[in-house]
């Protein structure tokens, strides 16, 4: 905990407090901005295909490791 010696410094660190919670805020606000750029109705699709895409691949390869075939999976479910 800091002691302060006057009140001058404690004005001080609150006008540095502010500023840095300004600073703060004006960082948050760009970050949301940037992504709200970047989820744009393509890139959300894409990156829906894309997970879609190698869960498909990743099941496949899976599946070949362990020898199972196809008619396997199908029995199963």
């Amino acid at each position: 905990m800091r002691v302060y010696s006057s009140f001058k410094d404690i004005d001080k660190d609150l006008k540095i407090l502010k500023l840095q919670t300004e600073i703060d805020k004006e960082e948050i606000r760009l970050s949301m901005d940037h992504t709200k750029e970047q989820m744009t109705p393509m890139s959300l699709l894409g990156s829906g295909v894309g997970s879609i895409v190698h869960k498909i691949l990743s099941i496949r390869a899976v599946s070949k490791i362990m020898g199972i075939k196809r008619t396997d999976l199908d029995h199963n479910l």
